[in-house]
């Protein structure tokens, strides 16, 4: 609604408003796009330009909703999800991304499944088995590798970690 709620205040005419894309249907002027980005950037958004960073920021949001906001995951490989989802050749995303991010696509899934283990362990319900199974780790021992080297802890250890510190909150 704020997207909106700017655009029309700056007479602009869109199609569609979509998390992190609008669809404007004239051109538009420097002046009125330096209003937008003022305006814009007041609410701690940003314009973006660039198709590449445009698209990188698409892959970002792709991965993160698939991750933190998918009650499953998808079953193919990640890879052949972000082509299709995306509409460009796997190879041109990973080559782009890393090019503007630093890292590999793969890092920043392995980084954000490790952050979606960490809200598991501590907000769920759920054994570090249920993680793996819900996260498609092939095993738990895969699972635990791959946080421990991400975090330089091991998921029990994190999970003590927590409860700790929640514990320590509830007794002040």
């Amino acid at each position: 609604m704020l997207v909106k709620a700017k655009l029309e205040r700056l007479g602009l005419h869109y199609t569609t408003v979509e998390l992190g894309e609008v669809d404007i249907l004239e051109d538009i002027t420097p002046g009125q796009r330096d209003q937008l980005n003022r305006s814009l950037k007041k609410a701690g958004l940003e314009l973006m330009d660039d198709k590449k960073a445009m698209l990188v920021e698409k892959i970002k949001n792709v991965i993160i909703e698939m991750i933190h906001y998918s009650d499953e995951l998808p079953l193919t490989k990640y890879s052949v999800f972000l082509s299709e989802k995306l509409n460009y050749d796997y190879t041109y995303l990973a080559n782009l991304f890393s090019e503007v991010r630093g890292i590999t696509i793969e890092q920043f899934i392995i980084i954000h499944r490790i952050e979606r283990v960490k809200e598991l362990l501590v907000y769920d319900d759920l054994n570090l088995t249920e993680i793996a199974d819900k996260l498609h780790y092939s095993s738990v021992g895969h699972l635990s590798n791959q946080f421990k080297k991400t975090t330089g802890l091991t998921p029990s250890h994190f999970k003590q970690m927590k409860e700790k510190r929640r514990n320590n909150l509830d007794n002040l």
